[in-house]
């Protein structure tokens, strides 16, 4: 089974899936989480300074997820497309090339968990963006593509709460 979450900066992906991991339920699966930090050490451009080889690294990494059989990710191509998209380097033929191709993979998704960033303040991780305007864009972009591409996500669930609603929302959702 593949489950990604998707959602802007600082909502609490990385969070919910370490705890994902200590339980039982999820012992067969694989995680991935907080890539960013290592892409930004190799010298790949992040946030709104994102290129597209840049993007194209990311979206290898979530592509080469999909090829696993029990993977619970941090991220989604979905989260990808949105941050290409925002991006201020990136020119808008790029940007249509790269969603167009990025879409092709959002059907390998068995679960896609939307989190919210209601109620959540950002925190400085020394690697994201901080500002709220963008956090906001992110987001908005990440709702616009969940929409435009409802018809390929199998099964799409909009988390919020506590880690331990969010952990419990989600055990109720891929379990029953």
């Amino acid at each position: 089974m593949k489950i990604g979450f998707c959602g802007t900066m600082s909502v609490g992906k990385t969070t919910l899936v370490k705890a994902l991991k200590e339980l039982p339920e999820f012992k067969d699966y694989n995680f991935r989480t907080e890539r960013s930090k290592h892409l930004m050490e190799m010298g790949i451009p992040l946030n709104t300074d994102s290129t597209l080889k840049g993007q194209t690294v990311f979206l290898s990494e979530r592509a080469s997820e999909l090829m696993q059989e029990n993977i619970i990710t941090d991220r989604t191509v979905i989260d990808v497309m949105s941050f290409a998209q925002c991006s201020e380097s990136m020119n808008y033929l790029d940007k249509d090339k790269f969603e167009n191709l990025a879409s092709c993979l959002i059907h390998e998704y068995d679960y896609v968990f939307y989190v919210s960033p209601n109620g959540v303040d950002i925190e400085d991780n020394g690697v994201r963006e901080t500002d709220a305007r963008y956090r906001r864009d992110i987001d908005n972009t990440i709702q616009h593509y969940l929409s435009k591409y409802q018809y390929r996500i199998r099964n799409l669930t909009h988390i919020s709460g506590s880690t331990e609603e969010r952990v419990e929302k989600v055990k109720q959702t891929v379990f029953s």
